[in-house]
């Protein structure tokens, strides 16, 4: 990476980094739309059941990984101090965070997995499938949060096509293991929903075993030497990454836990509305990775900028990123609006499936909206490094505000089910007003602080 001095160069820098991380956000949630497609094919039954077990992952899945992406600020703002010796230490620690946290989740899993589903009052038949699928995902714990923490690292020396190219690389693998494990062809076992979970699994110790190749063998990462020094363990390091990790992280978690929750509740309903809202939601989601990549590009270059000392131009990057977001959030939605029966066959062959999920999907451009706003000031707090009040925002927004509202709304009018849409995006918009509110806070603190530092 290197300073910028025009709004055209910005947008440039902020674009180059952002494509090859919009492509992998796509690779890597391709994999769960493989899941949900291919499952969905099979019956609606198994696709339920991913649908539940999916619901349960991701909220642990998505906290986890931030507190392993704190890696990328902490690392982007030492970078852009030039204190390139330290950028390597943040790096193995974060390896080593990542193995002691899959031990733990594990071990929690084994505990409460099957509680947890039992309380749901399942279908036998869903239930089944969703142990299955978790179990096999749970093989790819381990490669899965030991990529991440690399990929932290290359997106912080603002190189971001290498991973792109990775992901691109095993989607076909993906793609295969999907087909031949869920249908059972050629010679695999036919485990249905549970294919998807070990497709997963497998494809992630691909992606992680040419992560650690490329960090190892190729410039300029190679020159960090991530992997020497392995026994150099320091408990301060880590704190320093759970500081900034731990909020991140909790804030990911109940934003992803509300989504389960939701699905949980929809749980009630019958397998069609079931599926039909993690049809709806497989949807958004897969949008939602323009903004998430947009936030991924805005917390490198805005944590390069703070550490640096240039702080206009990290305010600039700052709502470059969110405008660039919702313009984005703003097409999409449109689009989606559009073709919703379309886009909601490629789910289902079964009509009320179809009918239901586009019904769900006449929502998604205010979603859409809301979530882009949220998620792209996020970024740029954390870019700031400002994270705990952002965290106490976020948990409001989710729990006291889209949970009680959907609720009600679902429960207690005519919406029945659809009122966990209006709900999400009440709250989500909720949390996208508070954040930017608390970014123009930071961004006036620091610019006093500046003039204070010039004065003297």
């Amino acid at each position: 990476m290197k300073p910028t001095h025009t709004l055209m160069e910005k947008t440039k820098l902020i674009i180059v980094l952002l494509v090859p991380i919009l492509i992998t956000q796509l690779g890597m949630f391709s994999m769960v739309f493989f899941n949900t497609i291919m499952t969905g094919k099979y019956n609606s039954a198994d696709l339920a059941g991913v649908a539940i077990g999916s619901s349960i992952w991701n909220p642990i899945f998505t906290g986890i990984s931030s507190i392993l992406l704190a890696v990328s600020p902490i690392a982007a703002q030492r970078f852009g101090e030039k204190k390139n010796s330290e950028v390597a230490s943040v790096v193995r620690h974060g390896l080593y965070l990542s193995v002691l946290i899959t031990f733990l989740v594990i071990a929690l899993g084994a505990m409460t997995l099957n509680p947890i589903l039992e309380f749901m009052d399942l279908e036998e038949r869903v239930q089944k499938t969703a142990l299955e699928y978790l179990v096999g995902l749970s093989y790819g714990i381990l490669p899965l949060f030991l990529f991440n923490v690399l990929r932290s690292f290359i997106y912080a020396l603002g190189t971001t096509r290498i991973v792109m190219y990775i992901l691109l690389l095993s989607l076909p693998f993906n793609f295969f293991l999907n087909y031949v494990l869920i249908f059972g062809h050629w010679g695999f076992p036919e485990l249905g929903g549970a294919g998807a979970g070990y497709a997963t699994s497998l494809t992630y110790w691909l992606i992680a075993g040419l992560t650690v190749m490329i960090v190892k063998t190729q410039t300029p990462f190679s020159g960090y030497s991530v992997f020497s020094n392995l026994k150099q363990f320091s408990w301060a390091e880590c704190k320093g990454i759970l500081k900034i990790g731990v909020p991140m992280g909790l804030s990911t978690f109940f934003e992803t836990s509300m989504f389960a929750m939701v699905t949980i509740l929809l749980s009630k309903f019958n397998v069609t509305t079931i599926a039909s809202y993690q049809s709806a939601l497989n949807i958004v989601s897969f949008l939602y990775m323009i903004p998430i990549s947009i936030s991924m590009a805005q917390t490198v270059l805005v944590g390069y900028e703070v550490g640096a000392r240039r702080y206009k131009d990290a305010k600039a990057y700052s709502w470059l990123g969110i405008y660039l977001a919702i313009l984005i959030a703003v097409v999409t939605g449109l689009l989606v609006v559009l073709f919703r029966y379309e886009v909601a066959g490629l789910y289902s062959n079964e009509t009320a499936v179809i009918n239901l999920t586009a019904h769900f999907l006449f929502y998604a451009l205010f979603f859409q909206i809301a979530d882009a706003i949220q998620a792209t000031a996020q970024a740029a707090l954390r870019g700031y490094k400002d994270v705990n009040v952002a965290f106490v925002m976020t948990l409001i927004a989710y729990w006291l505000i889209c949970l009680p509202a959907g609720y009600l709304l679902a429960h207690y009018t005519s919406f029945e089910a659809r009122g966990y849409w209006i709900g999400l995006t009440l709250g989500l918009l909720a949390a996208g007003i508070a954040l930017s509110a608390r970014l123009i806070y930071i961004q006036k603190k620091k610019f006093i602080h500046t003039e204070i530092s010039k004065a003297v």
